[in-house]
């Protein structure tokens, strides 16, 4: 809310993070002052990990689902290759692809790379 002034002035989307552990009351507000997307965490663990979509899993992206929120969801921290992907997308508008894309942009030839990379997830 403190910057939100000053994120509207400028154009700039503020994209919040939700968790397993983030209340639903403060999923409405977070939904309530987002006006792009909403970053839906796979899990409380770090990025880079895969996504593992186990019956608790299920359950917290059922929850927020059932919400019926404004903004789309969009699915990250886990997300890796076309199976996670795909998984990721059964229950959210989209999936955000983070460390697997950088540590792909690490080990090969940038512009060849980002091509062949995303081309898996069509």
């Amino acid at each position: 809310e403190l910057y939100y002034k000053y994120f509207d002035e400028n154009g700039i989307s503020n994209i919040f993070l939700v968790t397993p552990q983030t209340s639903d009351e403060r999923i409405r507000k977070i939904d309530g002052l987002s006006n792009a997307f909403i970053y839906l965490l796979s899990s409380a663990a770090t990025t880079g990990k895969d996504l593992d979509v186990s019956d608790q899993t299920k359950t917290y992206f059922a929850r927020i689902k059932a919400m019926e929120l404004n903004n789309p969801l969009m699915i990250g921290f886990g997300i890796s290759d076309k199976k996670t992907f795909d998984s990721a997308n059964e229950y959210a508008s989209g999936a955000i692809i983070g460390s697997a894309f950088v540590k792909n942009l690490k080990e090969n030839n940038l512009q060849k790379s980002i091509s062949e990379f995303m081309s898996e997830f069509r």
